[in-house]
């Protein structure tokens, strides 16, 4: 015997939760809640989820994108930062998913915080992330927790195109590279501003991933992640410049270019995360 479907919050129901606990969204969390039951079920079945996963959701403020992922996968576990929020949500899933809201665990932490998540190792990402902090978020986690499989988040527009852009893209910058480090990124579409309550001044964008291995280098993660922060530390620069903050005193920034096959003039708006780890390398 299956379980009953949940059923979703549409805009009536935000509203009145919001009301009864006295919950007024703020900028400063980057809250805007979901009241569009079918964004919910886009975002889950983009996600590609299965009943086998385990699903680490970020900010689920009152529950929208919560009772859809129940209804997909065998558990959830939801971050959420503000205190208020994290009391009502067991009483919201009870209510509006009654056959499976024993099946989500609400950790009352800072995402950015975590050092690890209770429960079995999660094996996806789904969130509507705060837009204030998307991108510190998701590279925390997906450094915390290498058992992530994959996962889809929605994020400001412009986020989303830096998060998936490729070497020689406009918008193609650090977030970019430390993405890479970690997972194949692309875009998985638009939403649109009416779909959340209050309705941000910015678009919306889902960025979908798949964890892969890291370039094959002797650099730690932590050197190469220099090497990149130092690359773009001052756009349009070339890197035989930009470098001698890592490379130190006594270093030659172009030797390590020449050692790692790269020209010096090169930037680091046109170079993969490979080249970078190799950069990391030579600099040793």
């Amino acid at each position: 015997m299956t379980s009953a479907a949940p059923t979703l919050l549409g805009p009536a129901d935000v509203r009145r939760l919001a009301s009864r606990l006295g919950v007024r969204p703020t900028k400063r969390r980057g809250q805007n809640f979901v009241i569009d039951a079918n964004t919910v079920r886009r975002i889950v079945r983009e996600a590609g989820l299965g009943p086998g996963d385990t699903v680490v959701e970020v900010g689920p403020g009152l529950g929208s994108l919560t009772l859809g992922l129940l209804g997909a996968v065998r558990r959830v576990v939801a971050i959420e930062l503000d205190p208020v929020l994290a009391a009502a949500l067991p009483d919201t899933l009870a209510a509006y998913a009654p056959e499976l809201a024993d099946h989500c665990e609400v950790v009352a932490a800072d995402a950015l915080a975590l050092d690890g998540v209770p429960g079995p190792p999660p094996t996806a990402l789904v969130a509507n992330l705060p837009y204030n902090v998307s991108v510190p978020v998701l590279l925390h986690l997906l450094a915390l927790l290498p058992t992530l499989e994959r996962g889809l988040v929605m994020v400001q527009a412009e986020v989303a195109d830096r998060l998936a852009a490729a070497p020689g893209s406009k918008v193609y910058g650090v977030p970019s590279v430390k993405a890479a480090w970690y997972a194949a990124v692309r875009r998985a579409g638009s939403i649109g501003r009416n779909v959340f309550w209050p309705a941000p001044n910015v678009d919306s964008g889902l960025v979908a991933w798949t964890r892969r291995e890291p370039p094959s280098t002797t650099a730690t993660r932590e050197q190469v992640f220099a090497v990149v922060d130092a690359a773009f530390a001052h756009r349009r620069k070339a890197l035989r410049g930009a470098l001698r903050s890592v490379v130190g005193p006594g270093g030659n920034a172009e030797d390590v270019l020449v050692r790692a096959g790269v020209h010096p003039l090169a930037r680091g708006e046109s170079l993969t995360v490979e080249v970078f780890a190799r950069i990391a390398e030579a600099i040793g």
